[in-house]
């Protein structure tokens, strides 16, 4: 039985959750048409690769909207934009569910993209003011987890939904869990005003700090070549791995699974250090992508997709903290400028990937976001130097 004491912590951690179900049900909404893209396309009378359009559109609206929200939301309350940010996913999700062409189904998903913007660049400090300081780091690694879950389900739920229900019903069911965090969320949160408005000159800032901009190069070189090789994942398990569709599902469901260990594994690690941990799993995603055209059959899968999930999960806990870490003076335009440059490093890696994969076959792909990943490692390594200097002129 709690007592006294026990409820305002409880309270805060139902808070935190309440941001990893508002994480994963964007994260859903945002894979959620990669499984629907056949059912939806004939239905909107566009063809499947003008449907397209509606995975890469949020991705292209986060990147700006990222530092656009934090100028201007000013001094506003952050649980009422958390709470705002809710209720827009609410309203993305409604139309796109109801959306009766191809315009007003862009329309959600540009919506959908200012939500992923906001969310991530508020969220992740939001959560830390909600716990006490030595619980900072947890709270972080809960609300990310909702993205390893999110992307494990985004794809196959859509799927599922589409075949058993039709694509509009998807949407309904994400529309109504973003009710539910909606009203979760009109209760738990609790107001959190910032220290100061975000000014252009913050979103600046973290290219004038040393370890915040080596930082940064690290992140776009790690993050790019990931999606290099994770766009073609299910290529490579077909067509190297030779696996049945039932057995891609499952090493997809596995990947997923070993990124939500991946992610509070990296931040336990990361409180002991940082870079070290991004060092070891970085060095982890480099070494399993360049040995992968190598292996081969179902153990060789395993294998990779174990590895791979597993570092990459740590991934986005050790980018936010380092963000944190080494933008203290305005970390809500570390975040912001954090979720801005992600944002084009994802969208670079799938089109760089896809011009190796067109030149020289799946395989070449995961050698060269091997490559790119190896590089960031160096990078974080000489960051050690860069501190050291630092420590000496402070």
């Amino acid at each position: 039985m709690l007592n006294n004491k026990d409820k305002p912590a409880l309270t805060s951690w139902m808070a935190v959750f309440s941001l990893t179900v508002a994480c994963f049900v964007m994260v859903t909404t945002e894979f959620l048409p990669i499984g629907l893209l056949t059912n939806i396309a004939p239905s909107l009378g566009v063809s499947t690769g003008t449907a397209g359009l509606m995975v890469t559109t949020p991705g292209i609206v986060a990147a700006v909207a990222a530092p656009v929200l934090s100028l201007i939301s000013g001094r506003l309350d952050r649980r009422w934009l958390m709470i705002g940010l809710s209720a827009l996913l609410v309203v993305s999700n409604l139309i796109s569910a109801v959306a009766v062409n191809f315009p007003m189904m862009l329309l959600g998903r540009v919506l959908l993209g200012v939500c992923v913007g906001g969310f991530w660049s508020f969220s992740m400090n939001y959560g830390r003011h909600l716990v006490p300081e030595a619980s900072q780091g947890r709270a972080v690694a809960l609300i990310i987890s909702g993205v390893s879950v999110g992307a494990v389900c985004g794809v196959p739920a859509g799927a599922l939904i589409g075949d058993l229900f039709g694509w509009r019903a998807a949407f309904f069911g994400s529309a109504a869990l973003a009710v539910g965090v909606f009203i979760a969320q009109l209760r738990l949160l609790t107001p959190v005003p910032p220290s100061r408005p975000v000014t252009p000159q913050d979103l600046l800032l973290p290219f004038r700090l040393p370890m915040a901009r080596i930082g940064l190069i690290a992140i776009v070189l790690l993050f790019v070549g990931h999606f290099a090789a994770y766009t073609y994942l299910r290529p490579l398990l077909q067509q190297v791995f030779v696996l049945s569709p039932s057995a891609i599902s499952v090493q997809l469901l596995a990947y997923g699974a070993v990124g939500l260990l991946g992610t509070f594994a990296g931040e336990r690690l990361a409180a002991h250090s940082l870079r070290a941990t991004f060092i070891l799993v970085a060095a982890m995603l480099a070494s399993i992508l360049i040995v992968s055209p190598f292996l081969s059959g179902l153990p060789g899968a395993t294998l990779m997709v174990l590895v791979w999930g597993l570092a990459f999960g740590a991934v986005p806990v050790c980018a936010t903290n380092w963000m944190f870490e080494h933008v203290p003076q305005a970390p809500e335009a570390g975040q912001a400028l954090l979720v801005c440059v992600i944002q084009i490093a994802l969208a670079s890696g799938a089109l760089l990937g896809g011009e190796v994969v067109d030149w020289q076959g799946v395989s070449s792909a995961m050698l060269f976001g091997g490559a790119l990943i190896l590089s960031a490692a160096l990078v974080f390594g000489l960051s050690l130097r860069t501190s050291l200097i630092s420590a000496k002129q402070s």
